[in-house]
């Protein structure tokens, strides 16, 4: 693993550093609707703007194409500098734009890199089901070849940010006599298709970024399969890989600024029967500084992550750890928060507390995205371990 920065890389933190200083939205961040989608659009403007979108990708496509190290530094500079979450633009900045470079063709790559580094296009993902979720496998949405285009039926539910986005990353069962990672296809999907019909859900949280979606007949062009017609769980497993890895190297580094925040509001509260502030609680002390030590072993995951990965192009199996310990780690630490507030954590909505109850609620999602923390550990003990399926 070599993980040195050469002269070249520290001139480019630097830079990267003095840019977001300058440019980085001062106005808070909507949490939710047409007003967080034009915030995450017009920040997303900006970025291609100053030459930082699609940081990972070709220059021919409007990227940096810069190196991992370099990504590696943009992530650290990014959370550092307190940046805005990149919110509804991750479905397409962060999973289909480098699994279009992974596995799309010519023409894929012309047509849709552009307008998603540009901050014109929102997507979404059609992967989970109703029944079909941690087993992805077992999905039912199915596809029939009518002509030059693919005619699509079935459903989709716990799609993040569909109600404002217009394309769709959807996997289907285009032979449903195959076995089923055999049998299924990655499709562009234009939300705007008569036949879709997006039903957005409310979560505990009280947002509405989920969705199910529903088709009927709707008519998908052959062109836009990504990869070939049924081998959609190779190019699946592309976009999982970028979305368990590299993807949430900036995630990562930002649990390490919560931390601390975490710690600070220890310091700031008063204590219950006894000390005079939560942060002389010895148990209170003992789980900071344990979080501590595992967020500061989560950086080194994520730096052997963006290591190996220099070596394929595409992170492998070994993501699934990272993913699996920040999911677990950013809940011990949101719980901790609960603990820390007592009877106030009950203040949800109220404007105090600089939102710890949210992040709590908001949390949960983290050990479901992507895979939920079974799936993760059944990867790990299958594909690296090599221990027999269950």
């Amino acid at each position: 693993m070599d993980l040195s920065f050469s002269p070249e890389d520290r001139a480019f933190r630097a830079e990267v550093r003095d840019w977001l200083h300058d440019y980085k939205p001062k106005e808070p961040r909507p949490h939710s609707g047409m007003a967080m989608r034009d915030f995450d659009c017009a920040w997303q403007r900006t970025q291609y703007e100053g030459g930082y979108a699609g940081i990972n990708l070709p220059r021919e496509y409007g990227g940096r194409g810069a190196s991992l190290m370099q990504q590696l530094i943009w992530h650290e500079e990014y959370a550092q500098a307190g940046a805005p979450y990149v919110g509804c633009m991750f479905p397409g900045v962060n999973q289909a734009a480098p699994t279009i470079i992974a596995k799309g063709n010519d023409a894929q790559k012309r047509d849709f890199l552009p307008p998603i580094l540009k901050g014109e296009v929102v997507w979404c993902q059609g992967f989970s089901e109703p029944g079909s979720g941690s087993d992805l496998a077992s999905l039912r949405t199915h596809a029939e070849i009518d002509g030059d285009d693919l005619v699509v039926n079935g459903t989709k539910i716990w799609t993040s940010h569909a109600p404002v986005a217009e394309l769709q990353k959807l996997l289907v069962r285009t032979d449903r006599e195959a076995a089923k990672h055999k049998g299924l296809s990655w499709l562009i999907c234009d939300l705007k298709s008569p036949g879709v019909r997006i039903d957005p859900i409310r979560t505990m949280a009280g947002d509405w970024h989920f969705a199910q979606i529903f088709y009927d007949d709707v008519r998908i062009p052959l062109a836009n399969v990504v990869g070939e017609i049924n081998d959609g769980w190779n190019v699946a497993m592309a976009t999982l890989g970028f979305e368990r890895g590299t993807a949430f190297i900036a995630d990562q580094v930002e649990l390490a600024n919560t931390l601390e925040e975490l710690i600070e509001l220890a310091r700031r509260t008063p204590g219950r029967d006894g000390p005079a502030r939560m942060i002389d609680d010895e148990d209170v002390a003992l789980r900071l500084a344990q979080l501590r030590a595992e967020v500061a072993a989560l950086r080194s995951m994520a730096y052997m992550t963006v290591s190996r990965a220099a070596a394929t192009g595409v992170p492998g199996p070994e993501a699934s750890i990272t993913r699996l310990f920040f999911s677990e780690v950013q809940r011990r630490m949101r719980r901790l928060s609960l603990d820390i507030l007592g009877s106030d954590s009950l203040a949800i909505g109220e404007g105090g507390h600089e939102g710890w109850p949210e992040r709590y609620l908001n949390g949960f999602r983290h050990t479901i995205a992507a895979g939920t923390s079974e799936i993760q550990r059944n990867i790990i003990g299958e594909r690296l371990l090599g221990l027999p399926r269950k």
